[in-house]
């Protein structure tokens, strides 16, 4: 559950709108190091750091595409260690109101619920808007199943916030979401969440960010979470997907 990638897609998108007509297709690589993964308010890696790597292409006449890999904790996601996400789609900008429209393919390599033997893997189209420092996500699910919810289409996540450039190469980082499942008897997983945040940028393609996300569950699903699997001693672990979390990022894009 890849965040915020459209944000910096369409945002090279636009300095190359702006830039002469010779200006050429762009392919950039960032490597990232987090304290630990969460992604839309909840907890993916059980408390543990994740490496997350990705590629963007950006054509100068709107045409965006990419990918992203990040480590899971099989405790959140039965049988998976991997997501890798693949993206594509299209931005452009109106003065200083953008727009985008992506397809995301999210994966998780061998994962899969015992219980349902539905897989994690789903599909969202995602509409976004940009006014200045301000913009505006919708997600909608349009996969069958959600994350290993079946039935789960419909799935939609609304993601609206700020980046708001500090100066000195700060900027701060303001996310709110709400996302309502799909189907029927699915609403316990339904969510909200909210981030506060500032990233530094330095020279040479390096940025330091530190933010404090939290989610709020519909249920209980989320503060007393399993993924009903036991250990060897038939034990199952249990955590707090969505408490108040501080997670700091180190990344280099080349």
């Amino acid at each position: 559950m890849k965040r915020f990638t459209w944000l910096a897609l369409l945002a090279s998108a636009s300095v190359q709108a702006q830039d002469a007509p010779a200006a050429g297709p762009s392919l950039t690589t960032t490597v990232t190091f987090a304290s630990q993964y969460v992604s839309r308010g909840i907890r993916q890696t059980w408390d543990k750091p994740a490496l997350q790597v990705g590629a963007d292409y950006v054509h100068p006449r709107g045409f965006i595409a990419g990918t992203w890999a990040s480590n899971v904790s099989d405790k959140f996601v039965e049988k998976a260690k991997l997501e890798w996400d693949l993206y594509a789609g299209y931005s452009a900008t109106a003065g200083d109101l953008g727009y985008s429209i992506i397809l995301y393919q999210y994966l998780y390599p061998g994962a899969k619920v015992s219980s349902t033997d539905s897989t994690f893997n789903y599909t969202e189209l995602s509409l976004g808007l940009t006014y200045k420092a301000f913009y505006a996500k919708y997600n909608y699910t349009v996969s069958p199943h959600f994350f290993g919810i079946t039935h789960g289409r419909g799935t939609g996540y609304l993601d609206v916030g700020m980046n708001h450039d500090l100066g000195a190469g700060y900027t701060l980082n303001l996310h709110a979401g709400d996302a309502r499942v799909g189907g029927a008897g699915n609403e316990i997983w339904d969510w909200r969440d909210a981030k506060v945040g500032v990233t530094k940028a330095f020279e040479g393609g390096w940025t330091v960010a530190g933010a404090v996300t939290r989610g709020w569950g519909a249920t209980s699903a989320y503060r007393e979470y399993t993924n009903g699997v036991p250990d060897a001693a038939g034990r199952l672990a249990y955590s707090n997907t969505e408490k108040a979390t501080l997670v700091v990022t180190i990344a280099k894009t080349f």
